[in-house]
């Protein structure tokens, strides 16, 4: 569905019976499994256990720096064991339990030498050995290995509980109304969060600027710009972002890289930058969404994320008609299954759908359309599809002119509560002025609607 200018279109897992004797082996030390949660790790002197040069390579140096809020100080855990950054693990050299050895991030592979145990001394526990700042020291760079436990101010770790950049609470996730800072005198978000109370937004668009390289709106920087300022202010208040890949126009990723690896890899790079809580990939016109080509290269591509960035929400989003997905969306939906790809939220845009009107029957219609889908694709029931499912609107007049005042909005984000779907978002924050969406509305007033999600 079309979102222009100015409306534009927007794990290896350890075996049952070996995590079972790991708990209990844990158990009996006062130790337990690292859960999940993001953010940074800190030890001697309050520094960030820290990747060498944010390097995702295999075998590349774990060690104490400076905190600094990259992504190469966040750290994701997860109740498996493993403890990510830059989508590898934290990973002890060789498996080897000798004093001294190194630890480095390493394609994460389910192996003991990547399940750390907490203890209750602080202390952070593999094979045996624990975390250990090399010499005692809190210089930055000093390099982090393995030794015997004794609980020392080098070997005591503070894991992160939520802070940082936290992941998405299981199930729901915050109403997210869609910024786009390359457009429409983008307002500062912090400035809306304080009027609304809203907590999340959902950050468009990551285009290729070239190949397989990502960036926002294929033109400016991950990181350094507008974009991540506003990000910035987001996360200093206590909010979480959502990035959305693809949209309506542009140089998408999809045709673009040649691999489901090589996308993989593009959207890694704006994980490791940027630390979204969920990514939203925007399926849809003829380059992505009807080639069934690079829909497959997506979806597979999505595998991949998920199973580096278990705690990363993925939210695919894509057009729909009055009564459900089109023969483009329920592909999308059945190659999933398929493909058996862990989408979290299949989110549909009810607008510019000749929806006439009457835009909260036609949206609850084309949402029951989605929810047969998913049912019939994935088994669930209606409770398990609608916690898979999201809406996307459009605030005040679609490109179609179809209207949706704020009392609609109202009306939608009460019955989407009501079935207990995850995911509620519109675009665009840029538009919610006073009467700036073309409807009788004050300054806010979508996102204020939205922040009751």
């Amino acid at each position: 569905m079309k979102r222009q200018h100015p409306a534009r279109s927007r794990a290896w897992l350890l075996s049952g019976a070996f995590v079972a004797i790991l708990t209990l082996l844990a158990a009996g030390l006062g130790l337990s499994p690292a859960y999940a949660a993001t953010g940074q790790i800190t030890g001697i002197a309050g520094k960030c256990v820290d990747v060498a040069a944010a390097s995702n390579a295999n075998g590349t140096q774990v060690q104490l720096y400076t905190c600094n809020g990259t992504g190469a100080q966040q750290w994701t855990t997860g109740s498996d064991g493993t403890i990510r950054a830059l989508g590898k693990c934290l990973d002890v050299n060789a498996a080897s339990n000798a004093n001294g050895t190194k630890v480095q991030i390493w394609d994460c592979n389910g192996s003991a030498a990547q399940v750390w145990t907490a203890g209750s001394d602080g202390t952070l526990r593999a094979l045996g050995k624990c975390l250990d700042a090399t010499g005692n020291s809190s210089a930055d760079g000093t390099p982090l290995q393995i030794w015997d436990c004794f609980a020392g101010a080098n070997q005591r770790w503070t894991l992160p509980s939520g802070g940082g950049t936290p992941p998405p609470a299981p199930g729901k996730m915050p109403g997210a109304p869609y910024l786009y800072m390359g457009w429409g005198n983008p307002p500062n978000p912090g400035t809306v969060m304080d009027a609304t109370g809203i907590k999340s937004f959902t950050m468009a668009f990551i285009l290729s600027s070239g190949g397989c390289t990502p960036a926002w709106d294929g033109q400016r920087a991950l990181t350094g710009g507008t974009d991540q300022q506003a990000i910035n202010t987001i996360k200093s208040k206590g909010g979480s972002v959502q990035i959305s890949f693809g949209g309506w126009s542009g140089n998408k990723l999809g045709p673009n890289c040649s691999t489901p690896q090589a996308y993989a890899n593009a959207v890694q790079q704006v994980i490791n930058a940027l630390g979204p809580a969920v990514v939203d990939f925007d399926i849809e016109n003829t380059d992505e969404f009807s080639n069934y080509t690079v829909q497959d290269r997506i979806l597979n591509g999505l595998k991949i994320v998920k199973q580096n960035n278990p705690n990363v929400k993925i939210a695919v989003t894509f057009g729909t008609s009055t009564t459900g997905p089109t023969g483009d969306g329920l592909r999308l939906i059945n190659q999933s299954r398929a493909l058996n790809v862990p989408i979290d939220n299949y989110t549909i845009m009810p607008f510019d759908f000749g929806g006439g009107a009457n835009m909260y029957q036609s949206t609850v219609n084309a949402s029951e359309g989605l929810k047969n889908a998913l049912k019939s694709a994935w088994g669930w029931t209606d409770a398990q599809a609608y916690a898979h499912m999201g809406i996307s609107g459009m605030n005040g007049l679609s490109d179609q002119s179809e209207v949706t005042s704020p009392a609609t909005w109202t009306q939608i984000r009460d019955w989407a509560k009501s079935k207990g779907l995850t995911r509620f978002a519109y675009w665009s924050v840029n538009r919610d002025r006073a009467n700036g969406a073309g409807v009788p509305s004050g300054e806010w007033e979508f996102t204020r609607i939205t922040a009751g999600f």
